[in-house]
Protein backbone atom coordinates (compact mmCIF):
# COMPACT_ATOMS: atom_id res chain seq x y z
CA UNK A 1 0.00 0.00 0.00
CA UNK A 2 2.70 2.27 0.97
CA UNK A 3 4.46 1.49 -2.23
CA UNK A 4 0.78 2.44 -4.20
CA UNK A 5 1.00 5.77 -2.38
CA UNK A 6 4.56 6.16 -3.36
CA UNK A 7 4.40 6.30 -7.16
CA UNK A 8 0.76 8.41 -7.07
CA UNK A 9 2.67 11.41 -5.29
CA UNK A 10 5.68 10.53 -8.16
CA UNK A 11 3.30 10.63 -10.65
CA UNK A 12 1.09 13.62 -9.01
CA UNK A 13 3.43 16.54 -9.92
CA UNK A 14 3.94 15.23 -13.48
CA UNK A 15 0.71 15.36 -14.37
CA UNK A 16 -0.42 18.75 -13.07
CA UNK A 17 2.69 20.21 -14.70
CA UNK A 18 1.31 18.39 -18.15
CA UNK A 19 -2.22 20.24 -17.60
CA UNK A 20 -0.27 23.78 -17.06
CA UNK A 21 1.25 23.35 -20.54
CA UNK A 22 -1.92 23.45 -22.46
CA UNK A 23 -3.38 25.94 -20.78
CA UNK A 24 -4.04 29.52 -22.86
CA UNK A 25 -2.45 32.29 -22.00
CA UNK A 26 -3.42 36.17 -22.58
CA UNK A 27 -0.47 36.51 -25.21
CA UNK A 28 -2.06 33.71 -27.71
CA UNK A 29 -4.93 36.37 -28.13
CA UNK A 30 -2.56 39.11 -29.64
CA UNK A 31 -0.63 37.10 -31.87
CA UNK A 32 -3.47 37.15 -34.48
CA UNK A 33 -3.24 40.97 -34.48
CA UNK A 34 0.74 41.33 -35.10
CA UNK A 35 -0.60 42.38 -39.16
CA UNK A 36 -2.48 45.10 -37.86
CA UNK A 37 0.26 46.77 -36.38
CA UNK A 38 2.10 47.10 -40.06
CA UNK A 39 2.17 50.74 -40.82
CA UNK A 40 3.69 50.15 -44.49
CA UNK A 41 4.96 53.54 -44.11
CA UNK A 42 7.26 54.92 -46.67
CA UNK A 43 9.61 56.52 -44.48
CA UNK A 44 10.49 53.07 -42.78
CA UNK A 45 11.83 51.70 -45.19
CA UNK A 46 14.65 48.53 -45.43
CA UNK A 47 16.44 49.87 -48.49
CA UNK A 48 19.06 52.03 -49.30
CA UNK A 49 19.58 53.24 -53.42
CA UNK A 50 23.55 53.22 -53.80
CA UNK A 51 25.61 54.77 -56.71
CA UNK A 52 26.60 51.44 -58.09
CA UNK A 53 25.76 48.50 -60.28
CA UNK A 54 23.78 45.28 -58.79
CA UNK A 55 27.18 43.30 -58.30
CA UNK A 56 29.35 45.89 -56.61
CA UNK A 57 25.99 46.87 -54.01
CA UNK A 58 26.07 42.99 -53.42
CA UNK A 59 29.61 42.48 -52.76
CA UNK A 60 29.53 45.83 -50.69
CA UNK A 61 26.80 44.18 -48.48
CA UNK A 62 28.73 40.95 -48.35
CA UNK A 63 32.03 42.50 -47.40
CA UNK A 64 29.84 44.53 -44.75
CA UNK A 65 28.70 41.22 -43.01
CA UNK A 66 32.11 39.21 -43.36
CA UNK A 67 33.45 42.12 -41.99
CA UNK A 68 31.22 41.90 -38.46
CA UNK A 69 32.03 38.40 -38.10
CA UNK A 70 28.92 36.81 -40.26
CA UNK A 71 29.13 33.60 -42.15
CA UNK A 72 27.87 33.89 -45.72
CA UNK A 73 25.69 30.92 -46.91
CA UNK A 74 25.06 32.39 -49.92
CA UNK A 75 26.70 35.26 -52.64
CA UNK A 76 25.29 35.23 -55.57
CA UNK A 77 23.76 37.26 -58.51
CA UNK A 78 22.11 40.10 -56.70
CA UNK A 79 21.36 37.92 -53.59
CA UNK A 80 23.53 38.00 -50.28
CA UNK A 81 22.67 35.77 -46.86
CA UNK A 82 24.74 35.41 -43.95
CA UNK A 83 24.46 34.62 -39.77
CA UNK A 84 25.67 34.91 -36.67
CA UNK A 85 25.49 33.95 -33.36
CA UNK A 86 25.04 35.42 -30.28
CA UNK A 87 24.96 33.61 -26.09
CA UNK A 88 24.05 36.71 -24.08
CA UNK A 89 23.08 34.61 -21.57
CA UNK A 90 24.11 31.09 -20.46
CA UNK A 91 21.10 29.02 -21.28
CA UNK A 92 19.89 31.76 -24.66
CA UNK A 93 21.29 31.52 -27.74
CA UNK A 94 20.21 34.15 -30.26
CA UNK A 95 20.92 34.20 -33.88
CA UNK A 96 20.55 37.17 -36.54
CA UNK A 97 19.91 35.64 -40.01
CA UNK A 98 20.95 39.06 -42.68
CA UNK A 99 18.70 38.52 -46.40
CA UNK A 100 19.98 40.63 -49.08
CA UNK A 101 18.70 41.65 -52.53
CA UNK A 102 20.34 43.92 -54.80
CA UNK A 103 18.35 45.20 -57.49
CA UNK A 104 19.10 47.58 -60.59
CA UNK A 105 17.99 50.85 -61.27
CA UNK A 106 17.95 53.59 -64.03
CA UNK A 107 18.31 53.49 -67.56
CA UNK A 108 21.56 51.27 -67.72
CA UNK A 109 21.80 49.93 -64.53
CA UNK A 110 24.43 52.10 -62.80
CA UNK A 111 22.76 52.37 -59.14
CA UNK A 112 21.31 49.66 -57.17
CA UNK A 113 18.82 49.08 -54.98
CA UNK A 114 19.93 47.36 -52.13
CA UNK A 115 16.91 45.23 -49.88
CA UNK A 116 17.90 44.40 -46.72
CA UNK A 117 15.77 42.49 -43.97
CA UNK A 118 17.07 40.64 -40.36
CA UNK A 119 15.55 38.04 -38.66
CA UNK A 120 16.44 37.41 -34.80
CA UNK A 121 15.68 33.95 -33.82
CA UNK A 122 15.93 32.97 -30.05
CA UNK A 123 16.55 30.02 -28.20
CA UNK A 124 15.91 28.85 -24.76
CA UNK A 125 17.90 25.61 -23.25
CA UNK A 126 15.85 23.19 -22.30
CA UNK A 127 16.20 20.50 -20.00
CA UNK A 128 14.01 17.06 -20.52
CA UNK A 129 14.46 14.60 -17.71
CA UNK A 130 14.74 11.02 -18.96
CA UNK A 131 12.21 8.63 -17.12
CA UNK A 132 12.11 5.21 -16.48
CA UNK A 133 9.24 3.09 -15.95
CA UNK A 134 8.30 1.13 -13.68
CA UNK A 135 5.48 -2.03 -14.05
CA UNK A 136 3.24 -2.53 -11.55
CA UNK A 137 0.48 -5.32 -12.12
CA UNK A 138 -2.26 -3.40 -9.64
CA UNK A 139 -1.87 0.16 -11.96
CA UNK A 140 0.22 -0.44 -15.25
CA UNK A 141 3.42 1.57 -15.74
CA UNK A 142 4.15 4.44 -14.02
CA UNK A 143 7.46 6.27 -15.27
CA UNK A 144 9.83 8.03 -12.86
CA UNK A 145 12.37 10.92 -13.68
CA UNK A 146 15.85 9.94 -13.49
CA UNK A 147 18.83 12.34 -12.65
CA UNK A 148 20.06 12.54 -16.00
CA UNK A 149 18.46 15.14 -18.72
CA UNK A 150 18.89 15.33 -22.18
CA UNK A 151 19.30 19.58 -22.81
CA UNK A 152 18.04 20.93 -26.08
CA UNK A 153 18.02 24.61 -27.59
CA UNK A 154 14.14 25.21 -27.91
CA UNK A 155 13.10 28.36 -30.28
CA UNK A 156 11.52 30.78 -28.17
CA UNK A 157 11.26 33.93 -30.45
CA UNK A 158 11.76 34.95 -33.68
CA UNK A 159 10.92 38.54 -35.35
CA UNK A 160 12.12 40.95 -38.14
CA UNK A 161 14.41 43.73 -36.60
CA UNK A 162 12.04 46.27 -37.17
CA UNK A 163 13.75 49.63 -39.50
CA UNK A 164 15.92 52.59 -37.90
CA UNK A 165 19.29 52.16 -36.60
CA UNK A 166 19.93 49.27 -36.61
CA UNK A 167 20.16 48.70 -40.66
CA UNK A 168 21.36 52.71 -40.86
CA UNK A 169 24.30 51.26 -39.22
CA UNK A 170 24.39 48.75 -41.98
CA UNK A 171 23.94 50.72 -44.79
CA UNK A 172 26.80 53.48 -43.84
CA UNK A 173 29.18 49.94 -43.77
CA UNK A 174 28.13 48.75 -47.10
CA UNK A 175 28.51 52.99 -48.31
CA UNK A 176 32.15 52.38 -46.92
CA UNK A 177 32.40 49.16 -48.56
CA UNK A 178 31.84 50.54 -51.82
CA UNK A 179 34.34 53.40 -51.53
CA UNK A 180 37.39 51.12 -50.23
CA UNK A 181 36.62 48.74 -52.98
CA UNK A 182 36.43 51.49 -55.79
CA UNK A 183 39.63 53.49 -54.63
CA UNK A 184 41.26 49.66 -54.95
CA UNK A 185 40.27 49.86 -58.98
Amino acid sequence: MFRLYLLAALALPSLLLTGCNSLPTASSDKVGKVYQRESFAAEETYSRLFDANVDATCEAARRALLSQGYVISKAEAGVVRGAKHFQPEGEVHVEIAFNVVCVGDGPKQQIATAYVSAQQDRYALKRNPQAASLGVSALGSISVPLSSTQDSLVKVASETIPAGEFYDRFFTLMQRMLRENAADR
